[in-house]
């Protein structure tokens, strides 16, 4: 069998099996979305999401995020360019935005706990903090692909294989991203009115 062949139905298979995680993780996000839409009213008594939520916190975080997803679009005009040390400077921008992301938000959870607004609280909180703590959570995987993406791009420069690698990436990235803009929307603008 040919090599070029055989190599291009790995790839295919790799793709497709990255599409069948990606689907996976939209289940398991519609699950999440939905226990919260279930419990969002059962505060036992406690602050509902108009008492603690701090909207131009959450804003600033969207913000973030929305700026991460243009800068990995940056990486992957830059990957169709051959310019690895573009591919590695947006990758790294990328990065930081992200950091930056996941330190706001634990920096929120950590608030919110200290006010006594842990999960434990009510079953509206549990729901909170799994759904945005499990964004979060991707979030930090997508941050760890990033710094061995990078290190495997500085070791093997721009080759077809580290160049599928970068697109896997930026639609998993996007992918949280989108996430995000529901979580933003459902948990926290609906959260307040």
């Amino acid at each position: 069998m040919n090599t070029e062949l055989v190599a291009k139905t790995r790839a295919d298979k790799t793709i497709f099996g990255f599409w069948v995680y990606i689907m996976t993780d939209c289940v398991l996000f519609a699950t999440l979305f939905a226990t919260y839409a279930v419990l969002r009213n059962n505060v036992a008594d406690g602050p509902s999401g108009h008492d603690i939520f701090n909207m131009p916190y959450a804003l600033a975080e969207t913000l973030i995020l929305l700026t991460s997803s243009f800068t990995s679009g940056l990486v992957m005009l830059a990957m169709r360019m051959d310019k690895l040390r573009l591919v590695l400077f947006w990758l790294a921008v990328t990065f930081a935005l992200g950091l930056s992301f996941v330190v706001m938000e634990l920096t929120e959870f950590a608030h919110l706990i200290g006010e006594g607004h842990g999960p434990q609280t009510s079953a509206f909180l549990s729901s909170f903090f799994t759904l945005v703590g499990t964004h979060g959570l991707h979030i930090s995987i997508g941050l760890l692909w990033i710094l061995v993406m990078g290190a495997f791009l500085v070791r093997k420069g721009l080759t077809e294989h580290t160049k599928r690698r970068l697109e896997m990436f930026s639609i998993f990235w996007h992918f949280l991203d989108v996430v995000w803009v529901f979580i933003f929307t459902i948990v926290f603008l609906m959260g307040v009115a």
